[in-house]
Formats: structure tokens, C-alpha cells, sequence
């Protein structure tokens, strides 16, 4: 099809809509390790994943062979609330920057969550319903997931409760109300109401906390409440799997239009995002039926993937959630308070870090002025105000389309808008005043949480 019959936005026809998610780990020749229970080292087994979390989303969590997953009717009826999102020509940007590349960006963040994370968050809450729960706990950095989880929690009537960093807790009030009205409690973590909350807080006094924290706290508040389950909005391979609707979509979208991306990059903080939109793609490159370029972007602050180290450890702070093997900073690492919240984790996805460890994609970080520079340069153009963690691939993405500006290279790059940043002005105006800072760990500050890896 000629380039001018492509539209600025691309929709799919609701018979187009996928019926499946796609597990990429059916076609990956190394399986990601498998979760270890953090007393004996042994792989989890079913029964004992099913003490945190819901009984159909453990077979998911565990499900390495199948490559299609029917998606529930009563899920792909919610999702067409706020689904096919867009895939967009970013035309403006291209013109701005006067580069021969096409650069297209899927955005997720057409609905009042502001982020793809609603695409998980009613999955979980749907298999917590069936399974007759009373409700579900969280933790959630910038807001995002928190209040994707409570949308989908108030819309099944099941009770809520979220765990929010404290930075974030403080930075974002309005991203913490939104939650509150739709009828979550939120709790800001570090918090006094959990025994790993309180240990925390008397081992690091002041602390503005890390999604590490929040996860244990979350953890605790399930295992101990009657009728609760824990749910979580990243790493996850049931994340990742639920999120593989935004490749799934993308894919369709490009293909009906002739478009084959070259570079694909997404923002990486636990996973969700970057492994939804590169899913169907990776799927096609481990299978050997065509050739991509995936760019993992991250923030300097919390570089797990270019600074850490592929090795068990602990998903949270705490020390009582499962072992995966994924890069890591160490659990006990606590990122400095950046305003990407949601990219504050000490780890990886362990899809994601096995993808990473064979070579099928690289990894790069950038410090947030950076960063912010690029979210103001694509809001002026192309009229959106991205999410900080967003901006992380328009960085990348407007660097890649220099580079072909400078080689005469017409390459498609085709990013993530994971969601918006209304509730990031906080972080805007730090910009703007020129407060905003690049705090960028050195070796000895990561030292300190690599030597608290479990050894054994």
C-alpha cells in the first residue's frame, strides 16, 4: 500500500480484535528459570503459588508450552471499552526533526488508568472473581497499575487495597484519589500497618521507598487477610502474557497496512509494557520468520539491565516473595526518587532477562533531564503529554531517527506510548525550573545491593 494512503491513526475493526493472548515463552528455546521457593530453592510448585495468587493465573504463570491463550469473553468485552488503541504515525515528529525515518507509536493510554496496564489488571481481577475472592492487595510506583487495578476491582465489586511508593504517594495525590475513587484504600509504603513495613522503616528511616518495599508489604497484607489473593502489574510471566493484547494488536495493525517495523523499543522497568509490545515481533524472530531490532530503555538511576547481574533473587525488599532469576540491582536496592516511578524496580522480567542474556535484544539507559527533554519535544508536536516512563522510548526512538537523519537511512521505528503524564506535572514543573537532577548510581552504591544477593 503507498505510503499516502497510510492514516495518521491506525484502528483495527472490532471482528479484528484478538481472541488470544500470545505466550512468547512456547517459542523461546531457553525457558525462563523457574520461580524458586525462598526456603528450599526448589522450583514453586502450583499449590504453593496458589497460597499468594489466583488459582487460573498460577497455570498461567507456569504455562511455558502453549503459544495462544483464549481470552475470556467477559474480558474482551471490558477491553472494548478502551480497545483496539491507536497505532499512530507520529508524522509531526518526523517533520520536526526532518529524518527519513517513519516512526510510529502504539498508545495505551486512551483510558482513565492513563497506561496499558488496565489491559492486565481486569485478567487478574476477573480470575479473582471466578474464584469466589473477597478481594486483592497490590503495590503500584507511579500510580498507574494501582489505579488500573482499582477500575477493574470496582468494576467486579472486589475490595482493593494498594500499596503506593512513598515518593510517588507524595509526588502524585491526584493519581492516589483517582484510586480512591473507585474505591481502593491506598497506603503509602514504607507504612507502619505491616511487619515488613515497620522493619523496613527502623532499617532505613526516611526512606521514600521502591516497588521492592510495596511488594512486601502487599504480600503480607494477602497471605494474612482471609479471601485475598496478591496481583501484580509487571514481571510477571501472567503480566506479560495479558499484555501481549498491545503486539498482538500492533502486529495486525502493521500487517494490514504493509508496515514491518526495524527497530521496535519500549521502556523497561519490570516488563510489561516492553514484553506486550514486543511479544508477537519476538515471537517471529525466535521462530526465524523475520528479523527485528528491540531496544530496551531504562533509567540510569535503577539500570538493571545494563548494570545489573543475571542472578536469583528476591522480588521484594522483604525477602519473602519466590526467587527469580532475572538482572537485578539486588532487592535490597533502593533507586534514588526519580520521577519515573514506575520504572523503580530493582529487577527484570524473567522472560524478558532470558530474551536479554541470549542476545535477542539490547538494553540501553538514559538520565531523566534527558529524558524529560524528549517528552517536551514530542508534546509540542505531536499534541500528547507523555508518562516519564513513556518518554524513556521517545528518548531512544528520536535518537534512532537522528541517526538515520544522518546516514540518509529510512528505517521505521516503531515505540511504545505506554501512557499519559497529567498526573506528572510535579516532575514538569522540576523540569521546567531547572531542579531536576540526573542521579546516576555509582559503583559502590550498587555494590551494596549486589552483595545482598541469596547465595546457595
Amino acid at each position: 500500500m503507498s505510503e499516502n494512503k497510510i492514516p495518521y491513526k491506525i484502528y483495527l475493526e472490532e471482528s479484528e480484535m484478538p481472541k488470544d493472548w500470545y505466550n512468547v515463552r512456547a517459542d523461546m528455546k531457553n525457558k525462563p528459570a523457574p520461580l524458586l521457593n525462598p526456603g528450599t530453592h526448589e522450583p514453586m510448585t502450583a499449590e504453593e503459588l496458589g497460597v499468594v495468587f489466583c488459582e487460573e493465573l498460577v497455570k498461567q504463570e507456569l504455562d511455558n508450552d502453549n503459544r495462544l491463550i483464549e481470552i475470556p469473553k467477559k474480558i474482551r468485552d471490558f477491553y472494548k471499552m478502551y480497545r483496539p488503541s491507536p497505532l499512530v504515525r507520529a508524522y509531526c515528529l518526523e517533520e520536526k526533526l526532518q529524518t527519513p525515518a517513519k516512526i510510529y507509536y502504539k498508545f495505551e493510554g486512551n483510558n482513565t488508568s492513563g497506561s496499558h496496564k488496565l489491559n492486565s489488571a481486569i485478567a487478574q481481577a476477573f480470575y479473582a472473581k471466578e474464584q469466589g475472592l473477597k478481594g486483592v492487595t497490590t503495590e503500584t510506583g507511579a500510580g498507574q497499575w494501582g489505579t488500573a487495578l482499582s477500575m477493574a476491582c470496582s468494576y467486579l465489586e472486589l475490595d482493593c487495597k494498594v500499596y503506593m511508593v512513598k515518593c510517588s504517594y507524595e509526588q502524585k495525590p491526584f493519581r492516589r484519589e483517582v484510586m480512591r475513587t473507585y474505591g481502593a484504600s491506598v497506603t503509602p509504603s514504607p507504612s507502619e500497618t505491616t511487619e515488613i513495613g515497620r522493619k523496613i522503616l527502623a532499617d532505613h528511616p526516611g526512606t521514600t521507598g521502591s516497588l521492592g518495599c510495596a511488594i512486601s508489604e502487599a504480600v503480607e497484607a494477602a497471605t494474612r487477610t482471609e479471601g485475598y489473593r496478591y496481583v501484580l502489574g509487571s514481571v510477571l510471566n501472567q503480566v506479560l502474557l495479558h499484555q501481549s493484547i498491545i503486539g498482538v494488536e500492533t502486529k495486525t495493525a502493521m500487517d494490514k497496512y504493509g508496515i514491518k517495523p526495524d527497530i521496535i523499543i519500549g521502556c523497561a522497568g519490570g516488563g510489561s509494557n516492553l514484553g506486550g509490545l514486543i511479544s508477537t515481533f519476538m515471537g517471529e524472530k525466535l521462530r526465524g520468520e523475520a528479523d527485528y531490532h528491540f531496544i530496551a530503555v531504562e533509567p540510569a538511576s535503577c539500570p538493571s539491565f545494563t548494570r545489573g547481574v543475571y542472578a536469583y533473587d528476591f522480588c521484594d525488599t522483604g525477602m519473602v516473595c519466590p526467587l527469580a532469576k532475572m538482572y537485578t540491582l539486588g532487592s535490597g536496592f533502593i533507586p534514588s526518587a526519580n520521577h519515573a516511578g514506575g520504572l523503580r524496580y530493582h529487577g527484570m522480567s524473567s522472560v524478558l532477562s532470558q530474551l536479554y542474556a541470549d542476545g535477542y535484544m539490547e538494553a540501553r539507559s538514559v538520565e531523566q533531564t534527558a529524558v524529560f527533554e524528549a517528552a517536551e519535544q514530542f508534546a509540542r508536536v505531536e499534541g500528547i503529554l507523555p508518562a516519564p516512563e513513556s518518554s524513556h522510548a521517545i528518548r531512544i526512538a528520536i535518537d534512532e531517527a537522528m541517526k538515520c537523519k544522518e546516514t540518509g537511512e529510512e528505517k521505521t521505528i516503531l515505540f511504545g506510548l505506554t501512557g499519559t503524564g497529567y498526573f506528572d506535572m510535579y516532575a514538569y514543573e522540576k523540569f521546567h525550573n531547572g531542579e531536576m537532577s540526573d542521579y546516576i548510581p555509582t559503583d559502590e552504591d550498587l555494590k551494596a545491593g549486589l552483595e545482598g544477593l541469596p547465595k546457595f
